[in-house]
Formats: structure tokens, sequence, C-alpha cells
């Protein structure tokens, strides 16, 4: 690893909450915690074990009649009740959108050892909460459209915008815990959690927060969801397969597979944490972004705004192309998708591609859309910890298209010190995040799993150089 200026040890400024942007030190930034709402499990620990052993959270919708779509299955969540993590009164006021993401950020703020009821008045407003959504309410926009058209105005809901616009996610959090920090939303459609990720990053570096509660949140699955993104041939038509439906880089593979869920992350810096004594999971070195600017929702061919942002990725965060281990890929399973974004990781690793292990969680988890940045950081920083990269499960036709090394079907034992995370969106948005190991002072995460340790009962593939009957493997 590179050494970095940045240290520990940099002098603070005497009044930090004035201090100009050219008197600013540069604070290092570390994750202390991780909180998530997804298909596979109501928590991180829940999710991390559904991913190492393959599972996949499609099925047939459940929450709505699905006669007359052209898809009828998604990743719902299950077993969520909004009452657990908040009092009925609030729960009936907030769409779902931020039902998920209140939890989220509750796991998350309690795995970092924050306490609300214990934070002082200084310390609240060092604490911010920079969190998105890619669409916003969009089950309470159905439901205020139906009402204001079968009885007119005077049926609309007094709750109606404050229920539908995507900044009360970071606005109820900040509500409901107190923390009078920095407070905004970034809406980039499916890169909103990287780029909340980025923003997040970079006020705690530039010293206007200490810590802050990042992520995405989305609740798209709904009757006018499901048909929106259907009528754009987006999705998998695989109703009779919802659980293999989601197959990222299998030449079979005919759309992406809707999601809902939330993925909530703690940015500290690194001084703080180590005052207040936090366990550190990994550290942030760096988010690179781009545009296409090619299509509204189509990728460029050549995966050239991808490969920029991985590109800037790397450079921010003072690394080589060889730095670095393993790829959570944006994957969507999508024929243009997952080709593009293959052929940018050949362009950027050059040699050292068939050294990476590559992989797409949303195999299992589905596509969450403004929700997947955070969720599919998650996922990296545990791959870091674990030293275990998750699978990309339902691989069965190889592709010449998508030709990596992918972790196909069971997930791949190996020592990762540095992982990246793509997300891009329509718009023609990326975004790549870069993290790595932790070896600095202080408590460290202990693994999540003994996957790293013991025999996973799917089996766990050890990290070996690709050969040329390697599926994905060489040209």
């Amino acid at each position: 690893m590179p050494t970095r200026s940045d240290s520990a040890n940099s002098p603070e400024p005497t009044d930090r909450s004035h201090s100009s942007f050219t008197e600013s030190p540069r604070h290092r930034v570390v994750i202390t915690g991780l909180g998530a709402i997804t298909p596979l499990a109501l928590s991180v620990p829940g999710l991390w074990r559904a991913m190492l052993e393959g599972t996949s959270g499609a099925a047939p919708i459940t929450s709505f009649d699905t006669t007359g779509q052209d898809t009828t299955f998604a990743c719902e969540i299950k077993g969520f009740d909004a009452r657990d993590f908040m009092d009925r009164k609030l729960a009936n006021r907030l769409d779902p959108v931020c039902h998920f993401a209140l939890a989220a950020a509750d796991e998350a703020l309690r795995d970092a050892g924050f306490d609300a009821a214990t934070l002082s008045e200084s310390q609240r407003e060092r604490i911010g909460v920079v969190f998105g959504s890619g669409i916003g309410g969009i089950q309470t926009f159905q439901e205020q459209s139906a009402a204001f058209i079968r009885g007119g105005p005077k049926r609309v809901s007094p709750f109606f915008i404050p229920m539908l616009i995507p900044d009360m996610v970071p606005g109820i959090i900040s509500i409901e815990y107190g923390l009078r920090g920095p407070n905004h939303a970034v809406v980039t459609a499916c890169a909103t959690g990287n780029h909340n990720l980025a923003d997040a990053a970079l006020l705690i570096r530039d010293g206007q927060a200490d810590a802050i509660v990042c992520g995405g949140s989305e609740a798209a699955i709904c009757e006018i969801g499901v048909a929106g993104f259907s009528a754009m041939k987006a999705l998998s038509t695989r109703n009779e397969s919802p659980a293999t439906a989601s197959r990222p880089f299998d030449a079979t593979r005919d759309g992406f597979v809707m999601g809902d869920g939330a993925g909530a992350l703690i940015l500290e810096s690194l001084e703080h944490a180590l005052a207040r004594g936090a366990r550190i999971y990994a550290e942030v070195l760096g988010v690179g972004a781009s545009a296409d600017a090619h299509h509204i929702t189509a990728p460029h061919p050549e995966g050239l705004g991808a490969r920029l942002a991985m590109q800037r990725a790397l450079a921010q965060a003072g690394l080589r192309a060889e730095d670095v281990d393993t790829i959570n890929m944006h994957g969507t399973s999508t024929p243009l998708g997952d080709a593009a974004e293959s052929l940018a990781i050949r362009k950027v690793f050059g040699a050292h591609t068939d050294a990476l292990t590559a992989t797409s969680t949303k195999s299992m988890t589905g596509h969450l859309l403004g929700a997947a940045g955070a969720v599919e950081a998650i996922a990296s920083v545990l791959a870091i910890t674990d030293g275990i990269v998750p699978p990309t499960i339902n691989f069965s036709v190889p592709d010449p298209a998508c030709d990596l090394h992918y972790a196909f079907n069971v997930p791949e034992r190996r020592k990762v010190r540095v992982a990246i995370s793509n997300a891009f969106g329509f718009g023609g948005h990326n975004t790549c995040a870069v993290f790595a190991a932790y070896d600095g002072p202080g408590e460290h995460r202990p693994p999540m799993s003994s996957a790293s340790s013991e025999s996973h009962p799917h089996g766990v593939a050890p990290h070996t150089a690709p050969s040329a009957t390697t599926p994905g493997g060489a040209w």
C-alpha cells in the first residue's frame, strides 16, 4: 500500500467549524459501521451469510397483482415491519423508501457504537447524513395519483410531497437521531449509493464533519415501477424461474431483476474513530466519477465512461492497477451493460486483469437501484475483512464478450487488500469506489463469517490464475 501523507496525527485547526477550504487539513476516512435491509436478510450479518451461501432473493411478486405485467417476479423485502424500527404514527407518514433507510441507518449507528441518547449537542453538530434514493417515494406517488383520479384534489394527503421527495431520506434520519451535521441527498439513478458515499467522504476529508451516515435506499417494486422498467425492456422476463433470472455475464442473460432495500455505512475521520475507540472495518481511499455523454439509458458500447471512473478512482486513491484485488462490478445482467463494463475493466487493468476476482452480487440481491452502490460497498468491505469474494450465481453459459475472471457460483477465498465497487446510472452517470484494508492503530473488525478459516458448506474456491479452459478466463 502506498504511504499516505494525511495521517491520523494531522494537526487540527483551532476552530474546525469556521476553518476555510484552504486551511482545512485532509483527514483519512474510515468505515466504522454497516447496516442493511435487503431481499436476502434484514441485517448485515444475515446478508453476508446469504451471499456466501449463494442465495437468490428473487421470487414471484407478492405485494400486488401482477396480471398484465411482462415481468411477474422481483427481489422483494421479506418479513419487514416498519413498526419494529419506529412508532406506528411515524411509519404511516413515511414511504417505504424511508422505512428501509431508517432501519439500515439504525443498524449502522449501533454497529459503529453511536448511542443517539448520549450524544452531546456538540457531537450532534459534527455528525451528518448524506443518503439518497434513485427514485424516491414512488409507491406514495402511485397511491396518491390514484386518490386524485378517484376523488380530486381533496383526496390528496398532506403528507404526499414529504413522502415523495428523495431528500426526505436523509432528512428523517437526521430528525430521528438529532444529527445536525451536513445533510443532503444525491440522486443519480443507480449510481446514487456511490455518489452519496463520495460526498460523505469528501465532507469528512475536508473537516466539515467528524462522522456521516451515508448510503442509499429504494422501494420501487410496485405496479407503476415494474411497468415502467418493463416498458423499457430492461427487466428479465424469466418468469418461470425467478431464482435463476439474474445471471450477470452469462450468455443467456436477458435483463435485470428489480430489488428493494437500503444500505448504510458510517464514515468517520480516522482521528475521531481512534479517539472514541471505534472498531474499524476498512478505509475509503476515493470515489471516481464520470459521464458517458452517450445515451439516456444505454451504456457507452466501449465502456468509455466506466473506464474514466475507474481510472479517476485509482488516481484519487494513489494506487496502481495492480494494487486492486477484487471488483464488485455493476453487473446488472443486461446484454449491453455487462459486456461494456467487462471491456472497460480490461482496458483499465491491462495485464493485471486476469489476476483480479470480479463478481456481481446483483445475481443474488437483484438490482437495488439507488441502494445498489451502498449495499455493494458493504459487500466489498466485508470481502476485505473476511478475505473472501462473494459469488456471481446462476452462471452456466460463457459469453466471449465477458472474459474476466469471475467468482462464478461459489465464493472465492483470497487475500483482499483493495476492493473497488462500480455503480452506474441512467443518464450516463458512472462511479467507482475504492476501499482498502486498514492496518493502523486502534481496534480492527474481526471477520464477520468463519468462511475465511473453515470450509464453506457450498464450497469455496481458492483463488487461482484463470486458464484458457476457465469460464471467463483467457481471451
